[in-house]
């Protein structure tokens, strides 16, 4: 039996069923997705995307004074990659979108990187912070008439807390090697611009020696104090600046979740396949903005001259 020219065969058409719609768009949005994801991990890691890459710069550990967190790199990457995953799941069971739930598993992952970080800067703050107090009993011990290889020997024991780790071996490398190369190991120890200029100058003082020692000293002590307070008010001016940023980029998120952790309009919207597509353009932008904000945010680095010369 012949059909005419154009006749559609309703048996065959009703067995193939309706045809897929958006299995382009989700392609599209699970690729964006991808990216976004990509994009976002790379640049905590310090891998910027290739649009938005400066100068490269080199990665180095710091100084085991100023970094102490005991956590092995596997390790670090293993529990991020697992805060991750639980956060996918336990959103996904929520809002019903994986999708939704992706770029709020990101941001979780990378908490535990902003926590190591924060803690880095805090202690090497505290170092920072130490040496004007340090300055002062370097001085004391001094005028009352000891050197300066035995009174920089006593940070050890009576210095500021967040220096006699770096101080504990220099009483015996004085003794073996020096007191100029014991305070080289110091350096090494702290890294950090603050101390390559002071114990420079401690340097100085100790092959001078002589009257100019304790002006040396209190003129170093006026000097770190007062870079103490500039940084202070550097930080204190970027709080507010930070906090609003991080406020931009995280509330649209957790409204979204909030919206969808109900069954409703809105979650039946972002599982479809026009809320896909809006969600992984919002992850993009949120992405972009992120790394605008980071340059816009960033606090110049001062590169350490006396040191390897990389910022800190």
């Amino acid at each position: 039996m012949s059909w005419p020219a154009g006749a559609v065969c309703v048996r065959c058409s009703s067995r193939a069923g309706p045809p897929r719609e958006g299995s382009g768009v989700r392609l599209l949005a699970a690729l964006a997705v991808g990216v976004a994801a990509a994009a976002a991990v790379g640049t905590a890691r310090g891998v910027a995307p290739m649009g938005f890459r400066g100068r490269p710069r080199e990665r180095r550990a710091p100084g085991p004074a100023v970094t102490a967190s005991g956590v092995s790199p596997l390790r670090f990457l293993a529990v991020s990659g697992a805060v991750g995953i639980v956060t996918v799941v336990v959103l996904t069971a929520l809002t019903g979108s994986v999708a939704v739930s992706v770029v709020p598993a990101v941001a979780v992952s990378l908490a535990p990187r902003s926590y190591f970080a924060r803690e880095r800067r805090r202690r090497l703050r505290a170092v920072q912070e130490a040496w004007p107090d340090a300055l002062r009993d370097l001085t004391a011990a001094v005028a009352a008439g000891r050197s300066l290889t035995q009174a920089v020997g006593g940070l050890a024991t009576s210095g500021p807390e967040p220096l006699r780790t770096a101080f504990a071996r220099f009483p015996a490398s004085a003794r073996l090697l020096g007191t100029v190369p014991a305070l080289e190991i110091v350096r090494a120890e702290l890294a950090d611009p603050t101390s390559d200029r002071v114990i420079e100058v401690l340097e100085l003082a100790h092959e001078r020696g002589g009257a100019i020692l304790r002006s040396v000293l209190e003129d170093l002590i006026e000097a770190t104090a007062r870079d103490v307070k500039l940084l202070d008010a550097i930080e204190t001016e970027s709080l507010e600046m930070r906090i609003n940023a991080r406020a931009v980029v995280v509330l649209p998120w957790l409204v979204l979740v909030a919206l969808t952790a109900r069954p409703g309009p809105f979650r039946a919207f972002y599982t479809s396949s026009a809320g896909l597509a809006t969600v992984t353009v919002a992850g993009l932008l949120t992405v972009i903005g992120v790394v605008v904000l980071g340059r816009l945010g960033r606090e110049p680095a001062e590169a350490r001259v006396l040191g390897d010369g990389s910022p800190v």
